[in-house]
This record gives C-alpha cells, sequence and structure tokens, in this order.
C-alpha cells in the first residue's frame, strides 16, 4: 500500500515513520510512504506557499498553486481515482471502521494543512475526503497524517507478522480490550487472575470476554449504549458494577 503525503514538512514525516513496525514495514516494502514537499512545486524565488487571506483576519493561508502541482505530480504515477485525506478538525472524526476501510485502497494521497487551513478551491478542486483526528488545534497536519498512517498500515496484510494480532485488540467487536499480565505470576503482593494459569482456553475466552465487557461499561459507555448483547451478558455487567 503506498502513502503519499503532500507537506511543508516531509523530514518529520521520515523520521517518525522510520521507526517500529511501521518504519521495518516500509524498509520490506508491505508499504510505502512517500512524503512529497509542496515548497518545491513554489513558483516563488523564497519558496514561499502561503499568503494572507482575501477580506482580513487573523494567520496566513496555504496557496492553491503549489498545492495543486504537488497533486498533478502524484498523479503522474498514481490512479486518477486515488482518495485525496485532508486533515481539518472540521473532517470526519477517525476511528477504527474508516481505518479498516482505508487498509483496502491500493493507495492514499493526504494533504497537510498549515496557518490557517489551505485555500477552498483546492479542498473543492481534490479533496474527497475531510478528517480529523480529534475536536482540538494542531500546528499541521504531519502528526494527524502519522496518526492515520500507523493506524491503517498496521491492517495491511504481513505488516503486524502475526494476521491475528488487530483482531483481539481494543475496539474489536465494539469492545474495550481485556486486561493483559505476564512474568512474574505475583508481584508485590498482586497476583495474576488464576484463570490465567489454568491452560483452560475456553474458560480464559470467556474471561476475557467479560472483562471487556466490564471495561468498555465502566470506560467508554459511549461505545457500551451501542453493543447488542444477551440478557446473560447485560445480567453479568450489572452484577459486577453493583459490586
Amino acid at each position: 500500500m503506498k502513502f503519499h503525503i503532500m507537506t511543508l514538512f516531509p523530514e518529520m514525516i521520515e523520521q517518525t515513520l522510520s521507526s517500529s513496525i511501521i518504519g521495518n514495514a516500509n524498509s520490506q516494502d508491505l508499504i510505502h510512504i512517500q512524503p512529497v514537499n509542496i515548497r518545491d512545486f513554489s513558483k516563488n524565488k523564497h519558496k514561499k506557499v502561503d499568503d494572507y487571506p482575501y477580506g482580513g483576519g487573523a494567520g496566513m493561508v496555504m496557496q492553491p498553486q503549489p498545492i495543486m502541482d504537488a497533486y498533478r505530480h502524484i498523479q503522474t504515477y498514481t490512479k486518477k481515482n486515488t482518495k485525496v485525506i485532508y486533515l481539518t478538525p472540521q473532517g470526519k472524526p477517525f476511528n477504527q471502521e474508516m481505518a479498516e476501510s482505508f487498509a483496502k485502497e491500493e493507495a492514499l494521497i493526504f494533504l497537510c494543512g498549515h496557518y490557517e487551513g489551505v485555500d477552498e478551491r483546492v479542498i473543492e478542486s481534490i479533496v474527497t475526503e475531510e478528517i480529523s483526528i480529534g475536536d482540538y488545534i494542531l500546528t499541521g497536519g504531519e502528526l494527524a497524517v502519522m496518526v492515520m498512517i500507523d493506524c491503517i498500515s498496521r491492517l495491511v496484510p504481513g505488516v503486524l507478522g502475526n494476521s491475528d494480532s488487530h483482531d483481539i485488540e481494543t475496539f474489536d467487536q465494539g469492545l474495550i480490550e481485556y486486561p493483559q499480565y505476564t512474568r512474574p505470576a505475583e508481584y508485590e503482593g498482586q497476583v495474576v487472575p488464576e484463570v490465567l494459569l489454568s491452560g483452560h482456553h475456553l474458560n480464559i475466552e470467556r474471561w476475557r470476554y467479560e472483562q471487556s465487557l466490564i471495561r468498555t461499561a465502566i470506560k467508554r459507555p459511549d461505545l457500551y449504549d451501542k453493543l447488542t448483547l444477551t440478557v446473560s451478558d447485560e445480567a453479568f455487567v450489572k452484577k459486577s458494577l453493583q459490586k
């Protein structure tokens, strides 16, 4: 899978995504991360890419010409229907379901905004998806893009190594992940739940599911309210919360 990122700070993308699992996946050609420097397409002798907004107001706005030329450059080696994602607080909230959908694409193009954003004509011309990673403001879209790429990449076959890894994590079936433990079995008076030491796989699976239910009800009631549960599961959670 290919990720093309239009950015003013390609080194930021390269340095961050060259490490850990995503960096290994990139070096093994399981994914391909290509930052494209928007400044390289500026026709200004000082490589300026922003200007004052029409109508006045604080801040600067990224000009359309450098962005559009950077996009046309990317188009020379991508399919015409490749999705263009613009990171903006005005966009739809990013979630795991979106990540799974994006992971099925052959390639994605990201646009990182800065200052007060980009000229609206860019959005109208090329952007197919406006996405937000949260209701807060960042200095630019690079951090948000890297969050999305990290999330999407781990769903690409081969990236995690174990194909089952992403199926048993937080948000699987809309649930928060169950508690995890490792050696030693006892540490400073705290012990690992006995069921996890039993070797009884069905009992372990049931315990983990129940713990996920309880955690979701306590920590993410917004997710819990969307679940479709059996009568016995609802009764179990209610009883557990009353303890």
